[in-house]
């Protein structure tokens, strides 16, 4: 498993590269080696400016029918629907149910959204280009976000407001599956299936309940 992780995190700085190749020029690649987790920086993203990193205490599953108060818009952590939403290289076009993604920052995934209000069509495109075909990578709009684009790994957060932005591949390549940040790092990012998530047909999005609508059951913390 830990050789799959390295080999993985290679990749991302590689990718991340060759995403500087311009029609058909190659401008000088960032040099993204510090941002690559290590035993002696387990966590590289510390060294980001703006990333916002908070100690996740709370992971309990929750089902179909329930919704999580998140205090965060996304969230990046917390309990979580039962089923990860598919997160391997995939752009979901329209928002997605936010239980299924969290359960897919719990895997080892960062999750990049978009407000569909305040991104044009070519930012759009930029961000899927980042993320489409490349594992625990997925992408989503999020309506109603205080930036355009907020970047979500397990218990770290970062808002930019432009995808030229350097620092969205130092924080992929600081948190995607690092084995030091998430609970189930390396855990499965393909679609579920079997009628518990489908990724072509995903439960949609519903704003996040508040927390004085937290009953216990229907509508549970965060």
């Amino acid at each position: 498993m830990r050789r799959t992780v390295l080999l993985l995190v290679a990749a991302s700085v590689l990718l991340a590269s060759c995403a500087n190749i311009v029609g058909g020029v190659a401008s000088p690649a960032p040099d993204l080696s510090s941002f690559v987790p290590s035993a002696d920086d387990p966590d590289p993203s510390r060294r980001i400016d703006g990333v916002r990193i908070e100690n996740v205490e709370n992971a309990q599953h929750v089902g179909p029918g329930q919704r999580v108060a998140y205090t965060a818009a996304p969230p990046f952590g917390g309990n979580h629907d039962q089923a990860w939403a598919a997160c391997n290289g995939v752009v979901y076009p329209e928002p997605v149910r936010s239980e299924n993604l969290v359960h897919s920052l719990e895997h080892g995934a960062v999750w990049i959204a978009y407000d569909p209000d305040r991104v044009d069509a070519g930012t759009v495109d930029a961000l899927a280009a980042r993320v489409e075909g490349n594992p625990y990578l997925v992408l989503s709009p999020y309506p109603g976000m205080e930036q355009p684009i907020s970047l979500q790994s397990w218990g770290h957060q970062l808002a930019v407001d432009d995808a030229a932005d350097p620092r969205i591949d130092r924080f992929v390549t600081a948190l995607r599956i690092n084995p030091n940040t998430h609970p189930e790092f390396g855990a499965s990012c393909d679609e579920v299936g079997r009628g518990y998530f489908d990724q072509d047909a995903p439960p949609p999005f519903v704003p996040p309940p508040g927390p004085d609508e937290i009953d216990g059951s229907a509508i549970v913390g965060e």
